[in-house]
């Protein structure tokens, strides 16, 4: 039976692939527009034609998304966003989920691309993490959007969870910009993006539901550098517990 469903997984991937393009053809003009606006009106206006661009996409190929709030999410306020990281479609995901000025830190490999290189660079901090130097601008810049009142997203485990544990292990990275600007830490589970788009193949993308589950903020009033360790266990354990709640589908 899995046979016969390759053309029609294979048709509808192109589908996918086609309007993709044709979204990010649209969004192109007015990106390059916005881009000489700033890093911040520019930058929070490209995140919203970003935003534009999922939600259109999402409906044309039938991913349905859904924010879960466990407890009452304050738009007004700084977070640092840490989630999951299991899929290719975690990033299209962000955008669905987090609804307010937000920069993410994103793998600088992407930033290559034609045409989408250029959004993706305007959109997010690129990182490449062979490079010391190159990590340590990237921080700069994720420290100095805080300082103008901008959220900040960052995956955690740094690359694709590809064991069947709830979540690899974090980097310190996250915990120490939310310690030394004193912004909480918002964990956010992608429940759905292991089921829709398989990390093992870009060619897996599928309908269905898509879900994001907002946790309870974890405050760093008072912690200092020397509680890194602490923070950064305090939120895995957080995360790591439910998603078994949740049953994610990856653990086993």
């Amino acid at each position: 039976m899995k046979y016969l469903l390759l053309p029609i997984k294979g048709l509808y991937f192109l589908y996918a692939c086609i309007t993709f393009v044709l979204l990010m053809l649209l969004v192109f003009p007015v990106v390059i527009v916005a881009s000489f606006f700033g890093k911040i009106k520019g930058g929070n206006f490209i995140y919203r034609a970003c935003a534009f661009w999922a939600d259109v996409w999402f409906f044309l190929i039938g991913i349905r998304h859904k924010n879960i709030f466990e407890v009452p999410h304050d738009k007004k306020q700084q977070f640092i966003f840490v989630a999951n990281h299991i899929s290719y479609l975690d990033i299209p995901v962000i955008v669905k989920t987090v609804r307010q000025p937000v920069r993410i830190l994103a793998k600088a490999e992407m930033s290559k691309v034609p045409v989408f290189g250029f959004i993706y660079r305007n959109a997010a901090v690129t990182v490449d993490r062979s490079s010391a130097e190159n990590r340590a601008k990237s921080v700069r810049i994720l420290k100095s959007a805080i300082h103008k009142g901008i959220s900040i997203f960052i995956f955690p485990e740094g690359t694709f969870n590809e064991t069947h544990q709830p979540l690899r292990s974090f980097y310190d990275g996250a915990f120490k910009i939310a310690i030394e600007t004193q912004t909480p830490i918002k964990p956010v589970l992608f429940l759905d993006t292991y089921a829709r788009q398989h990390y093992k193949s870009i060619v897996s993308l599928n309908p269905g539901r898509s879900r994001s589950i907002f946790l309870p903020p974890v405050p760093v009033e008072g912690l200092t550098s020397k509680d890194v360790s602490i923070l950064k266990e305090r939120v895995f354990n957080l995360m790591e517990d439910a998603l078994r709640k949740y049953k994610a589908d990856w653990i086993s």
